[in-house]
Formats: C-alpha cells, structure tokens, sequence
C-alpha cells in the first residue's frame, strides 16, 4: 500500500484468555511508532479470521461490530476488532475521514495477522462499516488474493470508488431500506466491482440498523458470506 514509512512488527503482545468458549487475546499491533489495540477471538477449530474495520468515530469496543462478532464466532469464525486510529488521532475530523491511512493501517494488520502462529494459514475477510467498508474495499483491492471475502455494513464504498475494480475479493455490500442516500451510493459502487458481488437491503432498516432484528439480520447475511468463501 503506499506509505513506504509504514512498518509493521510480527509480535502480538497480550495473554490468551478463555471466554465462553474461544481464546481470546488482547493484542496491539505496532505500526511505527504508534501501537493499535485490538481483541483478537478464535474459536476452536476456526479456519478463517475476521477483521472488523470500524466507521468514524468508533473503536473495538462497538456494540454493533461486536454484536455481529458473537454470531460469526458462535459459527467457528475467527475476530479480530481492533482500532484503526489512536484515541489522539481519532480526536481529529480529517483523520477519521483519511481512507488511504485507514486501509493502510488495516493492510498491515492483516499482514500481522497472517503473520501469527495460530493464524498463518488461515483465510481472512473483512467487515466494514461506514468509513471503514471504503478501507476494507481499498485495502483488498492493493492485496489481491491475500483476501478471502468482504461484508460492508452501511458502508461509503463511494469512497474508495477508483480502487473498486481491482477487488477480487467476493464481496457483500448490505443497506438499510430507509437508508436512501447510501443506497444509492451502494449502487453506484456495486457496478464498479468486478468479482463476484450481492447487495443485499434489509428492509425497514436505517443507517445503524437499530430496529428490533435488524442488525441480527446483517449479521446472519455476514455470516453466511463468510462460511462460503473462508471455509
């Protein structure tokens, strides 16, 4: 990816933890002289890993990308939420909107990630949400088949427009029905992608998903784009 300044180390620092069923390790993954926090799950048996790219303004701690984690991790997939900015750097508009430091942070994690013992043969998808679908998409386009699979939740694929054609990736791009505006935008992406696409638009949902059943319908969407392509 561009930033030819950017470097990443291979050693994850945290302890493994036992919690409902998966092991689950506090890690921060360093990007030069600034270290990214992140909880990386993986249930027994996992064979593909999923890294969560988070919108604007949120972090590993979001309800909603957590929410969908437990339902891909309860199907034996792999998480990793980590933070794409530093709580400093979040604190600034312009970087939150920065998609090329966004997807240049997040290619270097899944560089990290493939580069763990436990991980390294696994197979890796992303799920974006707003900003960080534009990331993921960026991201994927610049590795190539080093990526299994992609799911934007109300995502700004609009935002990484020029790279869209280079994705190989298969990709899943879900919206809300009330959610016009980015339905649009969605659209317009989706005929810029060149692999194996869907867009799919949950009814009476709207930008967050907060309807009752909504988000578990994202989430059930996820996580059957996921088991077909990182099993």
């Amino acid at each position: 990816m561009g930033g030819k300044n950017i470097k990443s180390g291979h050693d994850g620092e945290g302890k493994y933890m036992k919690t409902n069923g998966d092991d689950r390790k506090n890690v921060r993954i360093p990007i030069n002289l600034v270290q990214l926090d992140g909880i990386l799950n993986l249930p027994k048996g996992a064979s593909g890993v999923v890294i969560f790219a988070h919108g604007s303004g949120s972090s590993r701690f979001s309800p909603r990308n957590n929410f969908v984690a437990r339902i891909l991790r309860d199907a034996k997939l792999g998480t990793l939420l980590f933070d794409l900015l530093t709580e400093e750097e979040d604190s600034v508009y312009d970087t939150r909107f920065d998609i090329n430091l966004l997807a240049q942070r997040l290619a270097i994690a899944t560089d990290w990630l493939l580069n763990q013992p436990e991980t390294r043969s696994a197979k890796i998808g992303y799920f974006g949400a707003s900003t960080g679908a534009a990331a993921a998409l960026q991201a994927a386009a610049e590795m190539g088949s080093a990526l299994s699979a992609i799911v934007s939740r109300g995502g700004r694929p609009d935002l990484a427009m020029r790279y869209l054609p280079k994705v190989k990736a298969p990709t899943l791009l879900i919206v809300g029905g009330h959610d016009e505006e980015v339905i649009e935008l969605n659209r317009f992406a989706y005929n810029e992608i060149r692999c194996e696409k869907d867009l799919a638009i949950i009814t009476g949902a709207t930008h967050l998903f907060e309807e009752p059943g909504k988000l578990e319908e994202v989430a059930i969407l996820a996580k059957e784009w996921f088991l077909k392509y990182l099993q």
